[in-house]
């Protein structure tokens, strides 16, 4: 099967036509760069872009694409590549200043509401109007998450990090545990299942049955980000949700409460032991060394536990929704900082990396669409078949409410939903504190 590792330059030359003829950039540009209005920039135009970026595979692969980008353009793009738990304070640092040395910024889906009212991110509708940006591929559950907001396209999206259920199906297919279970609950063993509370039961089952060589799950319930974003599929699959319909607070009510019962009884009876401190790469390492018959993770994980140089259970997992329906919804959009010095070249880029050609080469080597024409290209689907699963989760995916103060939401729901897990506090007075928080908020 044809894999494509470069966009061809004749691609390139023609997804840049427009900014370079607007003269957004250029090592040896002969017109003075131009806005998206058409007016004059001064400076001739930018030589280099800065970009921070989150240290994750997606990041390589738009890695993989400067150079292309470069040729066709003459500008370099330097991307400083770091861990996510510093992101945030060092982005704000360039936001809040009077020019940012960040020309393009990449945006988490619960930054989106602080950068907005803020006014940290340019509106793209110029740019996108100018150049003929088609934005109806996008999968409107990303498109209202990291591109739109309140009628303003503030970002692009990038790549989506929803969470998914990965499961091995040679442990559920084993006939033996099949047996056991039959025997013990006087009904098939099945997976995926139809409900969080039927998977923890199952996950429960296969700890009590394997012992610690294989428990049913791994949590990633570190405090803050981790165990945050783990339990929202719990609670909206749970019927949970932050408000009600007429925005009343509803985070602690029956449906939060049996979420997060489920939760801790999972963490506690169902998980690998030290998973209340775990994030995203201890869960993977649990899993892809056979530690674990399933887990709640983003989706982009499938690919490299299908990876033999990676995983030790390659060829073993399926992917379906969450049980109950409805995963957490995730992803990162490209934005334009409000403070960039050169906007124009920080839009080619955009241009340049969310062009179909672009996205359908970071998808072939394993990245995350956002695209439905990514998604259903012929090749890219014979790559990667569970990618029809991916897009059915993130059409029926949930997000964490778009505010201003989204980040200390996080933090409120990380501190309290860990004490409930380690026994400090039960599942309702953590809920409830977060209730009062989020009321605060509004």
């Amino acid at each position: 099967m044809k894999n494509i590792k470069r966009v061809t330059a004749l691609t390139l030359a023609m997804v840049m036509a427009g900014s370079l003829l607007a003269g957004c950039g250029g090592k040896e540009a002969e017109q003075p760069a131009q806005t998206a209005d058409g007016t004059e920039a001064s400076g001739g135009g930018k030589k280099e872009l800065n970009i921070l970026m989150e240290d994750v595979p997606d990041t390589d692969y738009v890695i993989d694409l400067l150079d292309d980008f470069e040729a066709a353009t003459g500008i370099k793009v330097n991307i400083e590549s770091v861990t996510y738990s510093i992101m945030h304070e060092k982005l704000l640092t360039q936001l809040t200043a009077k020019e940012s040395n960040y020309d393009v910024l990449v945006v988490d889906n619960y930054w989106v509401g602080e950068f907005v009212e803020a006014g940290w991110m340019e509106d793209l509708g110029p740019y996108i109007e100018k150049s003929g940006f088609d934005t109806s591929n996008y999968v409107d559950t990303m498109w209202n998450m990291v591109g739109e907001v309140d009628g303003t396209a503030y970002m692009i999206p990038f790549y989506n990090y929803m969470f998914s259920l990965i499961y091995r199906t040679d442990v559920f297919e084993d006939p033996e545990l099949q047996a056991a279970y039959k025997a013990e609950y006087g009904r098939d063993l099945v997976m995926p299942c139809d409900s969080m509370e039927e998977y923890v039961n199952i996950t429960k089952f296969v700890t009590a049955q394997s012992g610690p060589k294989l428990c049913g799950t791994v949590n990633q319930a570190m405090r803050a980000d981790p165990i945050a974003m783990e339990f929202c599929s719990y609670l909206y699959s749970c019927g949970g949700y932050f408000y009600d319909d007429q925005g009343n607070v509803t985070i602690n009510d029956e449906h939060a409460l049996k979420a997060l019962e489920l939760y801790c009884d999972s963490v506690q009876n169902a998980s690998t032991e030290g998973a209340a401190g775990f994030a995203l790469d201890e869960a993977f390492n649990v899993y892809s060394q056979g530690g674990a018959a399933s887990y709640i993770t983003h989706n982009w994980m499938l690919p490299k536990l299908e990876d033999p140089a990676q995983s030790q259970v390659a060829g073993l997992s399926g992917i379906a929704n969450i049980p109950g329906g409805h995963a957490q919804n995730g992803g990162w959009g490209w934005a334009i900082p409000s403070n960039a010095t050169d906007k124009d070249a920080s839009w080619s880029f955009i241009e340049f990396i969310e062009s179909f050609e672009s996205c359908k080469t970071r998808a072939l080597a394993g990245g995350s669409p956002t695209r439905t024409d990514v998604f259903n290209d012929e090749e890219v689907m014979a790559k990667y078949p569970t990618n029809e699963v991916v897009l059915e989760i993130m059409n029926n995916a949930m997000m964490i409410p778009i505010l201003a103060d989204a980040p200390q939401l996080v933090e409120v729901m990380g501190r309290e939903l860990s004490e409930a897990v380690n026994g400090d506090k039960t599942p309702q007075e953590a809920l409830d504190i977060i209730a009062q928080e989020l009321e605060k908020m509004n």
